[in-house]
């Protein structure tokens, strides 16, 4: 499974994989709980989180890839002070936009339309190869796309496990092309997290189904 996340700071040591499980609640509630199971320090204002809600997080993850899976859909993301701290905001919008009279809550639909085109071209990319078909590793990379929706450059965060897979990754990731334009407010780079699949089920590679397999 690739999920596409923003706000992850990449450590400067292999983190370790830790047992997550956390239920879909209230994000304030989330983010207590998250505390507790990571020993991460978070400092948000509850005005900021009230009325929006986590998606649930299980499986073994590191602290920074379980905090981007549960903040997945909240419109809100990390900014770390420190390895171990971080505090909430709302993505930064492009001036310019904004000053044209676009709410953020527009920005986030093309933000999110702009993400579903980046996750395909990435999916279409990475199934060109058995190495690096989704679905069978765990990676956090980050990309930065060009104007002509070209990933200039790429950046693995965590490693897949395997240094011949990592090399098929980063070299997957300079085919991929996005068939449209990224909006003014994408915050770039762009951090993607690359999950196993727990189904047990194999995941098709099609072109209808991109690496989600249905």
């Amino acid at each position: 499974m690739l999920l596409l996340c923003a706000g992850v700071t990449p450590a400067t040591a292999a983190p370790p994989l830790l047992p997550i499980d956390l239920p879909a609640q209230d994000l304030d509630h989330a983010l207590h709980a998250y505390s507790r199971a990571t020993g991460m320090a978070v400092l948000v204002d509850r005005e900021l989180t009230r009325g929006r809600r986590s998606i649930a997080v299980r499986g073994r993850f590191t602290a920074q890839e379980a905090l981007a899976v549960l903040l997945t859909g909240s419109g809100l993301m990390a900014r770390y002070a420190r390895s171990d701290a971080f505090t909430l905001q709302l993505p930064q919008v492009n001036p310019m936009a904004s000053a044209r009279g676009v709410s953020a809550r527009s920005a986030a639909r093309i933000n999110n339309s702009y993400a579903t085109a980046l996750q395909q071209a990435i999916e279409a990319s990475l199934c060109r190869s058995p190495l690096t078909r989704p679905g069978s590793f765990r990676a956090l990379v980050q990309v930065w796309v060009n104007p002509q929706g070209v990933i200039e450059h790429s950046r693995l965060v965590s490693s897949t496990g395997d240094e011949q897979r990592d090399e098929a990754l980063v070299r997957g990731l300079a085919t991929a092309r996005v068939e449209r334009p990224a909006p003014s407010s994408l915050r770039q780079p762009v951090t993607l997290l690359l999950m196993p699949d727990t189904t047990g089920t194999r995941m098709e590679c099609t072109a209808g189904k991109g690496a989600w397999g249905g």
